[in-house]
């Protein structure tokens, strides 16, 4: 299950992020997305859960929580049509 994380503080790295989602359960792949230009994070970026069970727990567990001040947005990430 894809998950969308916004409002990251630009200085949160994808490590960072692995390890709060790590508590909830498996985690496939954990990337904060990065301006091709200057290599700096847009503010946002995605986890991969395979269980839906312990994505939806992280998704409630996490949202709104204060990571380096800033109050992180966690959702499921919607498919583009």
């Amino acid at each position: 299950m894809k998950i969308l994380v916004r409002n990251l503080d630009r200085n949160v790295t994808d490590a960072e992020i692995l390890d709060l989602f790590k508590a909830y359960g498996k985690v496939e792949s954990c990337v904060v997305v990065k301006d091709e230009a200057t290599g700096k994070s847009k503010g946002f970026g995605f986890v991969e859960m395979p269980n839906p069970r312990e994505a939806v727990k992280a998704v409630k567990g996490l949202n709104t929580l204060k990571v380096k001040g800033a109050g992180i947005r966690v959702k499921i990430a919607e498919d583009k049509a």
